[in-house]
């Protein structure tokens, strides 16, 4: 009886330091807790996550379980749509239109979902409004992202580690990660997480620019150009325009320019 005792109150002292936690950083918000598991969506820094209780004890050291309200924007493969156009129950619910985009989360009793748009191919685009149980890093935040603020529009980019295969790390914020020259030959930059405001860099009263689209920063000046060539379903963009977004790719300097590029291997909201 008393060991039982101790456990529950082991318990309640766990949950109560996890309802405390406020995070110092910007935070990447994981399905699982596994930094290689895809990030749902961004926490700022000073933000109080509710605490996911009834996944505390379940949680390893390290991590937090964390309550995520919906609706999330998402994708369903179209065989798993009824023909009410609702999702199966059970069909697995994806973060982007791609197999290998990873799960959000599959479809059960009581969720609500509608479609928001068809795009070409095996998907639609779904609206779910669900609740769900996510995961942060607590402690030395390794998903920490640094805001796109504190780089100048022009100048060096910062650098991460090379990322797990299955998912991009982001920046640690206990350090700042190196800073490679602009002018570092091409190839030799690792792909990393950058976020900022999606802009068009089209208009009829100025000469074409490099690329159609570009990385903003909170001050309104541009950070880099954005090739989305890589991306499968580019006419989408125009739905993420003037929006805060965070796009995983490699940064390269254009010839002749102090302007970077970043070539855009996956976008998605902030």
């Amino acid at each position: 009886m008393k060991t039982k005792l101790t456990l529950l109150a082991l318990f309640a002292v766990s949950a109560a330091a996890a309802s405390a936690a406020v995070l110092n950083a910007t935070t990447a918000v994981h399905t699982k807790p596994d930094e290689t598991s895809p990030a749902i969506t961004y926490l700022k820094a000073g933000s109080e996550p509710v605490v996911a209780r009834d996944a505390v004890a379940t949680t390893p050291a390290g991590w937090l379980a964390i309550e995520v309200p919906g609706p999330f924007e998402c994708y369903v493969q179209n065989k798993d749509l009824t023909k009410s156009e609702d999702p199966r129950l059970g069909a697995p619910i994806y973060l982007r239109p791609k197999a290998d985009s990873g799960v959000l989360t599959t479809f059960e009793p009581g969720d609500k979902a509608h479609v928001t748009g068809i795009p070409p191919g095996r998907w639609t685009q779904i609206s779910l409004d669900k609740k769900l149980v996510a995961y942060v890093r607590i402690g030395s935040a390794p998903d920490a992202l640094p805001p796109i603020a504190t780089a100048p529009a022009t100048g060096p980019l910062p650098s991460t580690p090379a990322p797990a295969p299955a998912a991009p790390p982001a920046a640690s914020a206990a350090s700042p990660a190196p800073t490679p020259s602009v002018s570092e030959p091409a190839g030799t930059t690792l792909p990393r997480l950058f976020a900022g405001k999606l802009v068009s860099t089209r208009s009829p009263f100025h000469p074409r620019r490099p690329y159609d689209w570009a990385l903003n920063d909170e001050a309104g000046s541009r950070y880099a150009y954005l090739d989305i060539s890589k991306l499968l379903l580019t006419e989408q963009i125009e739905s993420y325009a003037d929006r805060s977004i965070v796009v995983y790719g490699a940064a390269r300097a254009l010839p002749n320019s102090k302007d970077i590029v970043i070539f855009v291997e996956s976008l998605q909201l902030k």
